[in-house]
Parts: C-alpha cells; sequence; structure tokens
C-alpha cells in the first residue's frame, strides 16, 4: 500500500450508512498502515466553497475510495474526476443494503468498473487495511479530430436536446454521441475512451418529472467528472429551475428558451475548437498493443469518419449502391445505419448526385400525432401524411440543392439563373428555410397543427378535401416547386432520398396505430416522388431504412405487403462476423499490406480458447448474430483487461465482459420487445434465476406469472423466439432464429410438434445477467 493520503467518497443521505464508513475509516486509520483515510466530511471547510477542498484532496490522494450504496450525484462525479485525474478509484457497496442498485443496473457505470461488497464495519475496516491495487485506468487516448466533440444524450430526449445537436452542427464541428436509444447502458471503459479523445463535452440535467431522469443525471455527472478531470472544455446544461449537485453547480448553463441554448453553444464553440487546434500533449506510453487497439465504436454514427476503412460490403450493401431496393429492414444492432452511411458516402463521392440524408425520430411528429391525426377519418390521415412526407421530401431535395450550389451558381452561367428563381419558390412565410432537418420537421409539424386547430378545432371524424391540405400543409406553390426542382436536375445526376431513425423515439407503450400509418404513408410517398421524377427522366431514389419487426408489424394489415423493393439485413454465417472482425482488427492494428488471416490477428488480442471452446466462436455465439453486439463483447472484454494491466484478453476478462454485455443485452432486449409488443415488457426478468430447460408448461407459468393473460401467452413466446430471446431444442440440437434464417415459422413448427412436451432453451447470452442455472442431462 503507497504511502499518503486516499480520499473517501460517500452520500450522507442515509446517516447510519456513513455513520458506519466514517467509522471504519476511523478504525482502519487506527492500524499501522502507511495510509492515512480522509472522509470528504473532513474538508467540509466552514467559509470555503465545498468543491475546493475536495477537488485538491483528490489530487493530492494517492487513490480515491468510493461508497456506491447510494449514487450521491456529487459522489458520482468525483468519482469521475479522479479517473480523469489517473486516480485509482475503488468502488464499495453495502451488501446488506438495496440502495441505489436498481439505479446503477439501469446505468451501466459502475458494474464495469467493478466494486467490493461489504456487510458491515469490520469487513469495510478489513479491506481498508488490505492490499488495494493502485494502477489507475487508461486514460490517455488521442484527440479524434474528425468528430471532436462528445454529446451524452438523454432517455428523453426534448427540444432542448434536439436544438443543442442542431446548434453543434452549426458550428461545423462534427461530433459523437451516447444515445440511450442505441445503448440502454453506458459502459465506464466507453464512457472514458470517448472523453478522453474529444475536444468538447456536452452532457444535460434534467428535472425529475423527465421519464429517465435519475439514470440520466447519474452519466452526465460522472461524464462531467471525467472531462473536468482531464481538463477538457465541458457544457452541462439544465433547464432554469432545475437544483444542480453542489460539484457543477457554478458552472452548469442554464436556459429557459431556444436563444439562450443558441447563445450558450456558440460561447462555447471557441473553446473547443481551441483545445482541438492545440498540439496533442504528450501522452504515456500505452500499457499493451491492446491498450492503444481501437475497433470503432459499435454506434455506426459515431465512426462516421472512419467507418470506411473497416466496412463489410455485404450483398445488401451493392443492391442498395445499384438502387434495387427502396427498403433497407433489420434487425436492431444488425448495421443498418452503417450502411446508410456507407451508401451515402458512396454515392456523394460523385458530385453531380444529389443525396438528402434523413434522420427524422418519431418524437418530432409528437404533436402532429396527439393534437392533429387523432381527430382525422382514416382515409383523412393517409391522405393528409402521403402530401405531407411527399412536401418535405420536394422542400429536402431543393434544400440540398441550394446549399450545394451556394458558393458556385453566381459563376455558372448553366445554373445562375435557375437557382435564383428554385431560391425564390423554395423561401416562404412561416418556414423556416435554414436550421437543421430536426428543425425544419419540427417547425413544420407545429405550424400545420396550429392551422388545423384553427380551422376544425377538436372535432373527430374529420373528412379533408385537397383544399383542405393545400391550406394545411403547403407553405409554397407545391406544383411550382416540383417543376423548378426538376428543371434544374437536368444539369445534376441522380437523387437519392436516404431516411432512417423513423422508429426512434416512439411511444414506450409499443408502436402504435398512428405510427404504423405515418411510417407505411413515408414508403408510399417516397415511391410516388420517384415515379413522378423518373417520368420526367430524372434518375431518382428514396430509400427507407427501419426495423424488419417493426416494418413487418406495420405492413402485415397493407394491401402493398411484400411488394417493395426489399433488402435485409440478416446474419447468420459465422465466418461473414468474424471477417467483420478481422477488417476491424487490420485496420486498429495497423496491418498493412495483404489481408492477414482472422485467426493470426486474433491470437495478438484474445486468449484462443474459453471453457473449451475457440473464443471468437463463443462470442459469436452470445452475440445473436448481430454486428453491434459482437463489437460490445469485445470492448467489454478488451475494457476490463486493459484496467487489469493484461496484455490480451484473457479469460477473468471475458467472464467479466461477457456479465456486463448480459446486463446490456437484458436491457436493450427488454426495450426492443416493449417497442412493438407492450404486453411483453419485463416478461424477460422473469426467467431471473431460472434453469436454462424449460418445458412448454414451464414457460407458459412463468409468463403467467408476469401478468401475461392466458390467450396472449402464445403470442409472447413467438415474440421471445423471433428475437433470439428463448430457442428450441429437438433432436437432440438447439435451434434459435438466426439458426433456420430467420424464418419463425420453422421454431413454431418444430414446438408445435412437440406440444406441451417442447423444450425451450434460453439463450447462454442471457444467463449471466439472468442468474440462469446450466440444465443437467442425466445419463
Amino acid at each position: 500500500m503507497p504511502k499518503g493520503t486516499a480520499f473517501v467518497a460517500y452520500s450522507s443521505s442515509d446517516r447510519q450508512l456513513a455513520d458506519l464508513i466514517f467509522d471504519s475509516v476511523r478504525r482502519a486509520n487506527s492500524k499501522e498502515i502507511p495510509i492515512k483515510y480522509e472522509p470528504w466530511e473532513f474538508n467540509d471547510i466552514a467559509g470555503q466553497p465545498l468543491i475546493s477542498p475536495i477537488m485538491a484532496r483528490i489530487e493530492e490522494s494517492a487513490y480515491v475510495v468510493a461508497d456506491i450504496t447510494f449514487l450521491n450525484l456529487n459522489v458520482v462525479y468525483e468519482i469521475g474526476f479522479s479517473i480523469g485525474k489517473a486516480k485509482r478509484v475503488f468502488l464499495v457497496r453495502n451488501s446488506k443494503i438495496a440502495g441505489d442498485k436498481s439505479l446503477a443496473n439501469d446505468v451501466g457505470i459502475f458494474d464495469t468498473l467493478g466494486y467490493y461488497e461489504y456487510a458491515d464495519f469490520g469487513e469495510l475496516t478489513d479491506r481498508l487495511v488490505a492490499h488495494i491495487d493502485v494502477r489507475p485506468i487508461t486514460v490517455d487516448f488521442a484527440l479524434n479530430r474528425k468528430a471532436p466533440v462528445y454529446v451524452v444524450e438523454p432517455p428523453t430526449r426534448n427540444a432542448a436536446v434536439t436544438i443543442s445537436v442542431s446548434r453543434i452542427k452549426k458550428t461545423g464541428l462534427k461530433y459523437r454521441s451516447y444515445n440511450p436509444g442505441e445503448d440502454p447502458r453506458l459502459s465506464a471503459s466507453d464512457a472514458i475512451r470517448q472523453v478522453s479523445c474529444s475536444s468538447g463535452i456536452v452532457s444535460f440535467l434534467q428535472t425529475d418529472s423527465l421519464d429517465g431522469a435519475h439514470v440520466n443525471n447519474v452519466r452526465a455527472m460522472f461524464v462531467a467528472g471525467l472531462a473536468d478531470g482531464m481538463v477538457k472544455p465541458n457544457l452541462i446544461l439544465a433547464p432554469v429551475g432545475y437544483t444542480a449537485p453542489l460539484d457543477v453547480r457554478d458552472t452548469v448553463k442554464y436556459f429557459t428558451d431556444e436563444r439562450d441554448i443558441r447563445e450558450t453553444i456558440a460561447e462555447f464553440a471557441p473553446d473547443f475548437v481551441g483545445y482541438l487546434t492545440q498540439s496533442d500533449e504528450a501522452k504515456s506510453a500505452p500499457q499493451s498493443l491492446l491498450a492503444s487497439l481501437t475497433m470503432g465504436d459499435p454506434t455506426a454514427e459515431n465512426e462516421m469518419t472512419t467507418l470506411q476503412a473497416y466496412y463489410l460490403k455485404t450483398d445488401t450493401y451493392s443492391r442498395a449502391v445499384r438502387g434495387e431496393v427502396n427498403l433497407v429492414v433489420g434487425r436492431k444492432g444488425s448495421g443498418k445505419t452503417a450502411l446508410f452511411i456507407q451508401l451515402r458516402d458512396k454515392i456523394r463521392s460523385d458530385k453531380r448526385n444529389i443525396v438528402v440524408d434523413l434522420k427524422p425520430e418519431g418524437y418530432q411528429l409528437l404533436k402532429l400525432k396527439e393534437e392533429m391525426l387523432i381527430f382525422l377519418s382514416r382515409g383523412a390521415r393517409e391522405h393528409l401524411l402521403v402530401a405531407f412526407w411527399e412536401y418535405l421530401i420536394l422542400l429536402e431535395v431543393a434544400y440540398k440543392i441550394l446549399e450545394k450550389d451556394r458558393n458556385t451558381y453566381k459563376h455558372n452561367h448553366d445554373v445562375h439563373d435557375q437557382y435564383l428563381d428554385l431560391q425564390a419558390s423554395y423561401s416562404a412565410q412561416e418556414f423556416a428555410a435554414e436550421g437543421d432537418f430536426s428543425e425544419r420537421l419540427f417547425l413544420l409539424s407545429n405550424v400545420m397543427t396550429a392551422k388545423y386547430k384553427d380551422r376544425f378545432g377538436e372535432t373527430v371524424g374529420n373528412r379533408l378535401t385537397n383544399e383542405h391540405v393545400t391550406e394545411l400543409l403547403h407553405m409554397h406553390d407545391i406544383r411550382t416547386l416540383r417543376d423548378k426542382i426538376s428543371k434544374y436536375l437536368e444539369k445534376k445526376g441522380s437523387v437519392w432520398i436516404l431516411f432512417d431513425n423513423l422508429d426512434k423515439g416512439w411511444s414506450t407503450q409499443g408502436v402504435e396505430v398512428l405510427d404504423a400509418v405515418i411510417l407505411r404513408c413515408l414508403i408510399d410517398a417516397g415511391r410516388r416522388v420517384e415515379r413522378e421524377m423518373r417520368r420526367a427522366g430524372r434518375e431518382f431514389h428514396c430509400i427507407v431504412f427501419v426495423r424488419n419487426d417493426v416494418y413487418d408489424h406495420v405492413m402485415k394489415f397493407s394491401a402493398d405487403y411484400g411488394k417493395e423493393m426489399r433488402a435485409t439485413l440478416d446474419w447468420s454465417d459465422h465466418d461473414l462476423l468474424r471477417e467483420v472482425i478481422r477488417l476491424r482488427l487490420q485496420s486498429g492494428l495497423r496491418v498493412v499490406g495483404e489481408s492477414v488471416e482472422f485467426f493470426e490477428l486474433w491470437k495478438r488480442v484474445c486468449v484462443t480458447l474459453h471453457g473449451g471452446e475457440e473464443t471468437s466462436a463463443y462470442f459469436i455465439k452470445h452475440s445473436l448474430m448481430r454486428p453491434r453486439n459482437l463489437l460490445k463483447i469485445f470492448n467489454h472484454c478488451k475494457g476490463f483487461a486493459v484496467n487489469l494491466g493484461h496484455q490480451i484478453i484473457e479469460r477473468e476478462d471475458i467472464e467479466k465482459g461477457l456479465r456486463a454485455y448480459s446486463q446490456d443485452l437484458l436491457s436493450e432486449l427488454d426495450h426492443e420487445l416493449t417497442d412493438v409488443l407492450p404486453i411483453a415488457s419485463n416478461v424477460i426478468y422473469q426467467f431471473i434465476d431460472s434453469v436454462s430447460e424449460l418445458s412448454s408448461v414451464e414457460i407458459k407459468v412463468l409468463l403467467r406469472e408476469a401478468n401475461v393473460e392466458p390467450e396472449k401467452v402464445d403470442e409472447v413466446v413467438n415474440f421471445l423466439m423471433y428475437y433470439g430471446i428463448i430457442g428450441v431444442k429437438a433432436q437432440g440440437q438447439e435451434f434459435f432464429i438466426y439458426d433456420v434464417a430467420y424464418n419463425e415459422q420453422v421454431l413454431k413448427m418444430r414446438a408445435g410438434r412437440e406440444g406441451d412436451q417442447a423444450v425451450f432453451i434460453i439463450n447462454p447470452a442471457f444467463w449471466p445477467a439472468l442468474e440462469v442455472r446450466e440444465s443437467r442431462v442425466r445419463l
């Protein structure tokens, strides 16, 4: 144990626990040990800002001890600050108090750091006087100069978040983000890496009235602590009236409206740029090849600038590039957004082409749904929505044309007059010609809703004529705008409209009828604009990217079901998934020249066997055959290996990494199920402490205990099979959805043949999180 002092942080909300910790520290200090523990209360000096002495003591300490039984936001900030200062943080929690254990599980940071559990002051005292490894976590990573800003998005993305992100884009700085919709839990190793390679960090503190605010605020404070510890430009936004934790109260920027946010982002942007333009400070030598390895980000949006170096171009990609599809469907984590990015970049590499990449989110249409669409008849809804999407597509094409030629039209006599003519038609009263697409979509839907309420009030079942639609929707002469766009496109190449993200931000109560109508009408509108432009001789493509479960749910009641030119991103080949990893390893290890065989690269970073199974096969087995999950498993295991100073991923790192990943997956799949089938919410947790193999009768009993109505049990079982959560065991073999080419009917048939004697198996990926016990065959 090193000489000096060690700072001790804990919550004072539970006085009995605080006294226990204080007494343990006092008893430890009475022993003959070379370290002196200093509880935070020793630094509560009257007349001084509380934060100043605490931060000073942390910087002077050999290491920091922090109790996380209760997740006090100041303690969370101090944990992040200590890690940012390259201090070893030893986490402890009381095993007899539930405290904030559930909240910590939802947050995701602390179990990926690891912690020691104690039952009483004696156990805590003994641990404090024992050896504590003081090696800090690696926090030195090169700046990401292509996407230098890191944004921690909250689970409830409101107008403030949308405007902030839009303003960041306007600064010209690209950003990466933590998106809870993509990753329900934030891992500590990912947060540390993201903050370390950033030149600016933006987070949000939210009022308790918003869903997920507690989870978000814990993440925001941890990341803010990391940023301040690493001395990074750090912007924390909170609404006026929110009482910020003491540790950040003087640095939080408060806002009341959009103008405040715009001004704050403008004020901080020079700090972000200034940090970026300074040369990298000397970095400490990496602990190992593994520590310096970058495999990319499981979230494709965060690797837009690097994906090209290691993207695997599948047949689906080739079909999309050739314009053979107007729909790309795939499971969450299958690579839809990665394909979206690669397709966009490939098409726009030809300067003649126009690429309009749009990422609307469901919540941006919330007001339109709640204050207008619910009052319309079915036919009127579809009539209005097709017109709405068609109008929006044309507006965005016009916007992209004007943006693309803004600096060249003056010197190009071929388009000069047409540009000015199109610009005049595009400009309209009430319409925001500038700004981010999210802002324009938000404004257009709000203006449309306001006009409707003025015209019709809240009368139910209204039917709309063409004149009504024009009155409500069009702020432009739509026919003139379409003709001028078409004429301008004579001088251009092809036009590609790419839609992604629409199913994000939908109600946690599931895909509603109106959500289905909105998506189906978008598809119809895209096809209509394609036909009109192609009749005029223009090459025009509109492709919508959507989750396949949402698509199936939306389209099964549609007369046009199955008629779209659709490409599906499904993975069932282990070797293809290995190729995804091989390309990233070759890039991350900077192996130049000819391609290197997978296992040659793999043995440089990971042990080859775990539990008698080849490790890459073991990872793939737990990935549900989704590339994003495979990357998550690797990154979790790598994070534990690096934190423990291992040269490669060892067996113990795999065990810890799989447990952290399993917790992520459990939370993510529960949300994914709820999105489409609300009655399946939380049913996965019913398998806690179960055995791995269950009979049909046992499955049904568990679901009924989860309050699933008897007539809905079979539907929920089918959903669990569809998502790969459970599989069927037949003729001594295990079959999951990806083992039968994603044909749900095959699994239903195998299970149906056995009747009540059917055996279902819980996917091994969930075993660690659910504490599932493996069934053993009696000999």
